[in-house]
């Protein structure tokens, strides 16, 4: 098998994927003292656009809370997103997998944007979806972020349930006719690698620009947001699926892959904090919570979180475009709710923000931190045996069960 095919042509080990994503996302915070995060730069775009259609939100209070200076292509976090656009869509045509592809039942692309809109409610509720509130939030040694998986659990548990019934499947869409015969690949196919290698070339010489002009933090966040989308693809990276294969099948390969990366996230992370470098912590509050039950209950009705949503758009999956769009009006919806609504004061307001250095002590955070992440491997694997040998049985003792008293 040539170094190409290995590379583009099969998805990677997500375990290696996730792991570079992580040391990729503490080598980003000690350079620029900012972490791997999406959704805020999704709420910022949609407060340009409320600004594009003439409406003032320059005393909306969470505006003032995450910035709304500049746009997109002045901000680091923008570079993050348009980064992460831009790698993910360079390995998908490089591995020649680009396709315009419309869900066959078009209920999904409604379903799919609700979704968005309750998840990208729920992640900006919790001040960040399943990286900033989460994966990156973890290392930051901020306690938020535990609340913000368990709940995100919870959520992605309720979510399961919902898919599963028959008002939300509909009617399964059935195809008349013979199968269409595989056809030989287009010439038009064939061409993708040539655009994805000149895409290529653009972006790097992108980064060579802002070096040269000596914008080295976005120059640095075109690279990092660049590498986090060719993982987040090559691994097939999605939140959404760690938890929410754990409900429906007992696969937990994509949690425990999540645990090693943020395993190793954490322990350098934590030298950059003990070197001087901010940790980043944010509010343990009841809107934690709840935000993080929105999150989880939107990404399984979206069917994907925002490092999915992100790299299948580029895939082109039209769904994950109205699961795209659902999310900015999600997150903006909040801002807006903030203050008008008096969300901030009824579940944030007066709660503390809680550092595991500050309370255990630095190699207390440390180790308990990362015993902590070990139990959580521990117990993903203990519950993908109980689904693959435990349930199994029981469900196989009980099918005997049914047919011996049918014989009776």
């Amino acid at each position: 098998m040539s170094l190409y095919q290995k590379i583009f042509k099969n998805y990677w080990n997500p375990y290696i994927a996730i792991s570079i994503a992580g040391l990729v996302s503490a080598l980003y915070f000690g350079i620029t003292g900012t972490v791997w995060a999406v959704t805020g730069e999704f709420t910022r775009f949609g407060g340009h656009i409320l600004e594009w259609f003439g409406v003032d939100v320059g005393d909306w209070a969470y505006f003032g809370l995450v910035g709304l200076e500049g746009t997109p292509i002045t901000r680091t976090d923008g570079w993050i997103v348009i980064g992460m656009l831009v790698g993910a869509a360079i390995t998908i045509l490089l591995s020649n997998s680009f396709k315009i592809r419309m869900p066959k039942q078009k209920r999904r692309l409604v379903q799919g944007f609700i979704g968005g809109i309750i998840a990208g409610f729920g992640a900006r509720l919790a001040l960040g979806c399943n990286l900033a509130a989460f994966f990156t939030g973890v290392p930051q040694f901020s306690f938020h972020a535990w609340i913000f998986m368990v709940t995100t659990a919870i959520g992605t548990f309720f979510g399961v349930k919902v898919v599963n019934t028959k008002w939300w499947l509909g009617k399964p869409t059935l195809m008349k006719g013979p199968l269409k015969p595989v056809k030989p690949k287009a010439k038009s196919e064939k061409v993708q690698p040539i655009i994805g290698l000149i895409v290529a070339l653009i972006y790097l010489a992108l980064i060579l620009y802002f070096f040269a002009v000596g914008k080295t933090m976005l120059g640095v966040a075109c690279i990092a947001g660049a590498l986090f989308g060719i993982l987040i693809e090559r691994g097939q990276i999605c939140f959404t699926s760690a938890f929410r294969d754990m409900w429906i099948s007992g696969r937990a390969m994509m949690s425990k892959a999540i645990a090693v990366g943020m395993l190793i996230s954490v322990v350098v992370t934590f030298f950059y904090i003990q070197s001087g470098s901010l940790a980043l912590i944010k509010v343990a509050a009841p809107s934690t919570a709840i935000g993080g039950i929105l999150f989880g209950f939107g990404i399984v009705l979206a069917g994907g979180c925002e490092t999915g949503m992100m790299y299948r758009a580029m895939e082109g999956q039209l769904l994950y475009w109205a699961v795209f769009a659902g999310n900015i009006i999600g997150a903006t919806a909040l801002a807006y709710g903030w203050d008008h609504l008096g969300i901030y004061s009824a579940l944030v307001e007066g709660w503390p923000k809680v550092n595991l250095i500050e309370e255990w002590g630095p190699m207390g955070a440390l180790f308990g931190t990362i015993a902590m992440l070990v139990a959580w491997f521990l117990i993903s694997s203990w519950w993908e045996k109980r689904f693959r040998y435990g349930s199994g049985i029981k469900l196989q003792k009980s099918e005997r069960l049914t047919h011996v008293t049918k014989e009776a």
